[in-house]
């Protein structure tokens, strides 16, 4: 007797009370698992991104704002900050590197960065054409941005003031050039344009010199290359330009130094040091309630479809006194009632947490796509992860517990009192 061929059968009797139960299975499973995988790839990508930073410096404000904008590129500046006054504190025996980030201007909608060389390798950035900028206008463009807006070597275009794509003034007296197109990164380097320091404060100076004259400019590339010798904080100058940055990327020589280094920025001047992996675990922590909240969700989705699991199989079990009385008279033992019953319930569970499994993943792509021009990267999580085993096991928990009691009515099934009302 093929007892799993059986309790197939008899599922396939019931479409819609089946339909159903699966149904409820799968929105419970699909939404935690959903939750699993966007947890997981968000946990990644923030964790990728800051790999390497110990300390970001600049203006006074939110620290999470600061980390999100100068790291992620989300929200909007805290504002810009004197070079020297973070070149006095990042001079410090203690730092290791220091990379400088000047903001101001967007390319359609995409921020235009002006930093050193030392960004690129910071994110292990490599070239797909062209190479990287070497005089002031110069530009690289992630392989995110190139691929939206096709754009190619040699291409030419104007920055727009400000970080919206439309609105602001468009800088038509300097033109940046395309010289280098990054291959893909799977970091924020692909949704960056980014060029020489120098770019920056030229197209926003308002002092000694005019944008229309020349001037020598001793290029923030030169220094990224320059002897090991030199200082991790650049010295990047150009004459008669408001020498602001908007961030400082930070990495510390020993730990003892994001003890000592923040303290000293935020007490004792007026910029401010935060720490990346202290504001990432505060956002997480901003984020936890609202997850808790979807997994609360769910658990009581799944377990309203054990419910109807047990509905469906208790009405189920009533309607077939007869049948497992017959299967009875044939030498099928209580045991075997017994595990068709629970079979049933096996393959509701595993159909609603595949089926979840599915949903969850699809809601993952139409996120990534709706989210494309703000997220770099992907969000793919193909593979069944590690905290999705234990999502099994509670569909399975949840099949049994449903199914334990019209089990039990199967094991005690009174085959003379049931074929006797039959007939």
């Amino acid at each position: 007797m093929n007892l799993i061929k059986l309790s197939q059968r008899h599922l396939l009797a019931k479409p819609l009370g089946t339909f159903l139960s699966i149904l409820l299975l799968t929105l419970g499973a699909g939404i935690i698992s959903f939750l699993i995988l966007l947890h997981l790839s968000l946990e990644d990508r923030l964790n990728r991104n800051i790999s390497g930073i110990d300390m970001v410096v600049g203006a006074k404000g939110s620290p999470l704002q600061l980390i999100l904008w100068s790291i992620y590129h989300l929200d909007s500046p805290t504002g810009n900050i004197p070079l020297h006054e973070a070149e006095k504190f990042v001079s410090n025996p203690s730092v290791e590197k220091a990379i400088p980030l000047a903001y101001g201007d967007n390319f359609q909608g995409y921020p235009i960065v002006g930093t050193t060389i030392q960004y690129v390798e910071h994110y292990n950035g490599e070239v797909a054409a062209g190479h990287l900028w070497q005089q002031p206008f110069d530009a690289c463009v992630g392989a995110a941005v190139a691929e939206r807006l096709q754009l190619q070597i040699g291409d030419t275009f104007s920055g727009t003031h400000g970080l919206a794509a439309e609105g602001g003034h468009v800088h038509n007296e300097r033109a940046y050039r395309i010289v280098g197109i990054l291959a893909p990164a799977n970091s924020v380097l692909d949704q960056l344009v980014l060029t020489a320091m120098e770019s920056i404060w030229l197209l926003h100076e308002h002092d000694s010199h005019s944008v229309e004259e020349p001037i020598e400019v001793a290029s923030a590339t030169d220094h990224a290359n320059e002897d090991e010798r030199h200082h991790p904080a650049e010295e990047v100058h150009a004459p008669g330009a408001r020498q602001e940055i908007t961030a400082m990327l930070v990495k510390f020589r020993n730990p003892m130094a994001a003890l000592q280094l923040p303290k000293k920025i935020n007490t004792e001047s007026n910029i401010q040091a935060a720490l990346p992996a202290i504001e990432v675990n505060r956002l997480f922590t901003l984020l936890g309630f609202s997850v808790e909240v979807l997994q609360a969700i769910g658990l009581l989705i799944m377990a309203v479809a054990g419910i109807s699991v047990f509905v469906s199989l208790y009405n189920s079990l009533k309607d077939r006194q007869y049948e497992l009385a017959i299967m009875r008279t044939l030498g099928a033992s209580r045991f075997d009632l017994f595990a068709m019953v629970m079979l049933e319930a096996l393959h509701l569970s595993i159909a609603g947490f595949v089926a979840g499994l599915l949903l969850s993943r699809l809601g993952i792509f139409i996120l990534y796509n709706i989210l494309a021009d703000m997220v770099h990267g992907n969000l793919y999580r193909l593979g069944l992860q590690a905290d999705e085993i234990y999502l099994l096991l509670i569909c399975l928990l949840i099949g049994f517990m449903a199914a334990l009691l019209p089990a039990c009515q199967a094991l005690s099934t009174n085959i003379s009192k049931t074929l006797s009302h039959a007939s």
